[in-house]
């Protein structure tokens, strides 16, 4: 009945956010040494919550591929949980959305070797785990899709209604397509988190056409770092570049380092610290930055005040394991963080 209700009432409302991406399923050994083994996963939900932290309703939206093998009870869990999950389109055909990570800091992790990561914790293999892979940041192809690509044809009608979106990490060919159909369809406010497999110097002259017309462009410091291999050092140099492409907005994530802001409107340097939270498992914090930011965007049209509350959203996520443990959080801690957190900003 209340799975009935809630997909009722959605059908109601058109979504203020919508969050393009993946949806993956989680297996992560976290520096504690336990195993969090086969939870919902994947930037889409991250980033969604990281909106819901401020913005609850009407409920963001999904954009994502999934396999018929995805977990059904997991989209009605999505669904109790308050995410419009219409936009999620399930495939006839299973898709391999397995995704394993091993702690080998408090921040830092790999995807290679599962069985010997298992094997130095003392802990038995799981079966669903058998025949993972993972590859290390392929590049990205310029001429076709992969079967978790979103395509045009994924875009439900009602999705079209609404005016905000964030792009979360996915291929060369989404992130230069989409963008540009959702802007002549009268989205004002479009934000997008690169895809490693293009942020390399081999799409140096590609990417220019992704970042123009970007409300917001949010990479983490390691990938920009990575697209200006060999031609800047200067962090600085790198941000005021890509907003020259035609960006109103870039803020680099740094993860324990926090954030650097780049207001090109204003030409202002902002850093800001990350809140100094427990930090127990980091995957999704990423994308839960941006998703607050989204929302910190659209409530104060700031780029200062959206980066707080995106950094406040980072803040909650990684103090747990699993997506929806930001949003069990204490009533008005979020915004208590968030009144701290002004107080850490430093222009440069």
């Amino acid at each position: 009945f209340i799975i009935l209700f809630v997909s009722i009432l959605m059908t109601e409302f058109t979504p203020r956010f919508i969050f393009a991406g993946l949806l993956q399923r989680d297996f992560i050994l976290l520096p504690s040494g336990q195993a969090v083994l086969d939870i919902p996963g994947g930037n889409a939900l991250y980033a969604a919550v990281g909106c819901m932290v401020w913005e609850p309703d009407p409920p963001p939206g999904i954009l994502a591929r999934v396999g018929e093998d995805y977990p059904q009870t997991w989209i009605e869990t999505f669904q109790q949980r308050g995410i419009d999950t219409r936009g999620i389109n399930i495939l006839p055909q299973a898709l391999d959305v397995r995704n394993f990570r091993a702690y080998t800091s408090r921040e830092g992790f790999t995807s290679q070797n599962p069985v010997t990561h298992f094997a130095n914790h003392g802990l038995i293999f799981p079966r669903a785990l058998l025949g993972y892979s993972a590859q290390d940041n392929p590049l990205d192809s310029r001429i076709n899709l992969n079967e978790y690509a979103l395509r045009q044809s994924d875009i439900i009608d009602d999705y079209m209604n609404a005016n905000a979106i964030h792009f979360c990490p996915m291929n060369y060919l989404s992130h230069s397509l989409l963008p540009a159909l959702l802007r002549q369809a009268a989205f004002t406010t479009i934000t997008l988190d690169p895809n490693p497999g293009y942020m390399n110097t081999t799409f140096w002259d590609d990417v220019p056409g992704i970042i123009t017309g970007l409300t917001a462009f949010l990479p983490s410091e390691r990938k920009l770092r990575d697209l200006f291999q060999g031609r800047s050092e200067d962090l600085w140099e790198m941000i005021e570049t890509v907003a020259s492409y035609g960006c109103e907005i870039v803020a680099v994530k740094r993860g324990e380092g926090g954030q650097l802001l780049y207001d090109r409107a204003a030409r202002a340097r902002y850093e800001i610290s990350a809140y100094d939270s427990r930090t127990a498992d980091t995957a999704g914090a990423g994308s839960a930055f941006c998703g607050g930011f989204l929302a910190g965007y659209r409530r104060t049209y700031d780029p200062l005040q959206a980066v707080l509350y995106g950094n406040i959203s980072a803040s909650l996520v990684v103090e747990g394991s699993g997506p929806f443990y930001a949003l069990d959080a204490m009533p008005g801690l979020a915004q208590a963080r968030l009144d701290a957190i002004s107080q850490m900003v430093r222009k440069v």
